[in-house]
């Protein structure tokens, strides 16, 4: 959020996200996370599971927002 605050947009710009897990079965806690960041409507999303995050991470989430 800081990242896209610096920017000047929020969250609603975001029109996309790859979420890396360490462990694709975190995906529902993550996803309960996710959706006190998101709303409808939601970004595109693709999950995969990732051999390793940096710094020993659980999850990584990349995102590609749209400045209007």
């Amino acid at each position: 959020r800081a990242i896209l605050k610096e920017a000047g947009v929020g969250m609603d710009a975001v029109v996309s996200t790859t979420v890396l897990l360490a462990d694709i079965n975190d995906f529902a806690q993550m996803n309960e996370v996710y959706g006190e960041y998101f709303s409808s409507p939601y970004p595109a999303r693709m999950a995969f599971q990732a051999a390793a995050l940096p710094k020993n991470a659980l999850v990584e989430i990349q995102v590609t927002a749209v400045k209007a």
